[in-house]
């Protein structure tokens, strides 16, 4: 943590405008969150079943036989076809013929066709501070114990069944959960469960900044997780103690 502190007030440094008044270390607790969720693939709808979607539009089918000598295609294929699309959901059959559902009917007109779902689960990292899933992972910069973020209190009572499933949904979406490459793509149908596992701490660092041109006292925040400067961090503290920094400082 001492490396990174001195890189970065060697950084702030390079402004001759900027004098650097205080500097301090702290963690900010995170939750760790496990999500377990839901996803259907969904490819292009190939020639074959397109056409048995047709067919059993069109045409009285009983059995894979049938459509077999009617497609002129090896029963083998159909009986796999078949079974996939039963267990989808866009082929029934009604009194003894194969037909398509209302899902089926959607599917044939799009020309996508949607799998099965397929269960997965993950664990993410959330802030209540930011309100939001943070990226990256928690890094061991001290051996030293840190005070922890001295506003922590005021989110005592976060719970993880105040986040919405959209936002849950885009987490997973950017933690890459979600593709979409070529003629595939995977997305999240359902979220099951959210559970908060635990807290971790995500160190920080502090700076206390004073520019003497603009005659202006601020904080800027490091945040490791991110390896960015954290404005919400920043604008948290600004906020908070910027007028008693300057009776402080100045």
């Amino acid at each position: 943590m001492e490396e990174l502190k001195k890189r970065l007030t060697k950084e702030l440094q390079q402004d001759f405008n900027l004098k650097i008044m205080d500097s301090q270390s702290w963690s900010l607790p995170v939750h760790i969150i496990e999500v377990e969720y839901n996803t259907v693939k969904r490819t292009k709808m190939d020639i074959l079943m397109k056409m048995m979607l047709i067919a059993f539009g069109k045409a009285e089918i009983a059995t894979a036989e049938e459509l077999s000598e009617t497609l002129l295609v090896e029963q083998l294929f159909i009986n796999d076809l078949i079974e996939k699309m039963t267990k989808t959901g866009i082929v029934e059959k009604r009194e003894g013929l194969f037909s398509l559902t209302e899902v089926g009917v959607q599917q044939l007109k799009s020309g996508i066709f949607v799998h099965g779902q397929e269960a997965g689960s993950t664990t993410m990292l959330y802030s209540p501070y930011h309100q939001s899933f943070l990226n990256g992972d928690i890094k061991n910069t001290t051996d030293e114990e840190e005070e922890e973020y001295r506003y922590k209190n005021e989110f005592d009572d976060w719970d993880i069944a105040f986040v919405e499933d959209t936002v849950l949904q885009n987490a997973l979406h950017t933690s890459g959960v979600e593709s979409d490459e070529g003629n595939v793509q995977v997305v999240v149908s359902e979220i099951v469960s959210a559970t908060d596992i635990q807290t971790t701490l995500m160190p920080c660092i502090e700076f206390r900044l004073y520019n003497k041109l603009e005659d202006v006292i601020y904080a800027r925040v490091w945040n490791t997780l991110s390896d960015h400067w954290d404005e919400v961090l920043e604008a948290q503290l600004n906020e908070k103690e910027r007028k008693k920094w300057r009776e402080l400082y100045l």
